[in-house]
């Protein structure tokens, strides 16, 4: 299949829009990816024809909204091809999710039990291990990173002992656009008796996920970054683990019974998603699942890989360009500096020219300690974005490489 990428675009009304006078080029895609209208639309349907609190609701709008909300939850479990949609946990995001799994799963855990991370991970994947290492005493282990931006899994390798009991990694770099060997990884810490969590932010929306195939126990990813909804996250679990893990929260939904004397628990998935959740949006998510598989995830991750190619081997055409991030298999993800100029002043400059490009540690900080920098630009692709974009992109940072040089 052949993707029309003008077609696509027309899908994306905002790229139309202007910046400063000159024509947007949306190069932010790794922190937030637009929003086709398909969703949008079914976002606006959904508030204005069936808006009512989803599960135990007799009445028909409840009823309504509870299907709809379902029925995307049998939409992500068959995208990921989980068993169950009982391993499917709405959650607010991938940070939630993370911090479901290091809070619950983690309950588990005693003191001087080990959690392996690497130095790649974005802060949501190490932050809730040290809270959990303040709470329980456990220890954390780093897989370094090597020169191009891949993992030492020499080094992964070694870090085990007969305490490791988790592995969370993640499945690509927000930073370097490194894909990890993941199904590799997990199959190795399940032989070392360890459970293995992902981190597939930037996985999903780049490549095809399949749990069974990957064989990890925990993977999160976030609807915002796969031109869905903002608010809405995904745990997938494996049944069996999440069955002996506690709640992560308290509150209405995710109870069995309540009394004063004490509470039993809802069945999977409820038993992890207490309180109203965000149905409109996650009902939204099953059309952002249709768009992309009506593009087809293969070819999204086609294209994307040639904007990538394209768009490093024009880079490198300017002076002083230092590029963060040149493992064989990468995402669509571009890192790089200017020379000793600063992330922000480059950021700020290809604003002024129409470019939204992100800067900064990308909430990576130990992986920027890693190559001693304080940051990077990074420019990011997505289908709707174009070479023609990229040539645009190029000839703005010349002009940005000459006015800082």
């Amino acid at each position: 299949m052949s993707l029309d990428i003008q077609q696509i675009r027309a899908d994306f009304p905002i790229l139309d829009r202007k910046v400063h006078g000159k024509p947007l080029i949306y190069l932010d895609n790794a922190a937030t990816s637009q929003t086709p209208m398909s969703v949008v639309n079914e976002i606006s349907r959904l508030y204005t024809t069936e808006k009512a609190n989803v599960h135990r609701g007799v009445h028909c709008m409840s009823q309504e909204a509870t299907a709809s909300m379902e029925a995307s939850r049998e939409k992500v479990r068959g995208f990921i091809n989980a068993e169950s949609v009982q391993e499917i946990i709405f959650t607010s995001g991938t940070t939630e999710a993370l911090n479901l799994v290091a809070s619950s799963y983690g309950a588990l855990l005693k003191e001087g039990d080990e959690v392996i991370l690497t130095q790649m991970e974005h802060h949501s994947n190490i932050v809730p291990w040290q809270l959990l290492q303040n709470r329980r005493g456990i220890v954390i282990k780093v897989v370094p990173v090597l020169d191009d931006g891949t993992l030492d899994l020499d080094t992964y390798h070694t870090l085990f002992t007969d305490r490791t009991r988790v592995v969370s990694v993640c499945h690509a770099s927000n930073v370097l656009g490194t894909v990890n060997p993941i199904a590799e990884m997990a199959e190795y810490a399940h032989s070392r008796g360890a459970v293995f969590c992902c981190d597939g932010a930037q996985g999903v929306p780049h490549t095809k996920v399949d749990m069974k195939a990957l064989g990890v126990d925990f993977y999160a990813f976030s609807a915002h970054k796969m031109y869905g909804p903002c608010g809405v996250g995904v745990l997938y679990g494996r049944r069996e683990i999440l069955q002996k893990m506690p709640p992560y929260q308290g509150g209405g939904e995710m109870i069995g019974h309540v009394s004063f004397k004490g509470t039993t628990w809802a069945e999977l998935p409820y038993k992890f998603e207490a309180g109203t959740p965000d149905f409109v949006d996650i009902a939204a998510l099953s059309k952002a699942i249709d768009y992309m598989e009506m593009l087809g995830i293969d070819n999204i991750a086609t294209y994307e890989n040639e904007l990538l190619e394209y768009a490093a081997a024009r880079i490198r055409e300017i002076k002083d360009i230092r590029i963060f991030g040149t493992a064989p298999h990468k995402c669509a993800v571009l890192s790089f500096l200017i020379g000793d100029a600063h992330h922000y002043d480059t950021g700020i400059l290809l604003d002024r020219l129409g470019i939204a490009v992100r800067t900064g540690h990308h909430c990576a900080q130990p992986l920027m300690e890693r190559f001693g920098i304080e940051g990077t630009v990074r420019a990011s692709f997505a289908v709707y974005n174009t070479r023609e974009e990229i040539d645009t992109f190029i000839k703005a940072l010349r002009r940005v490489a000459e006015m800082l040089g």
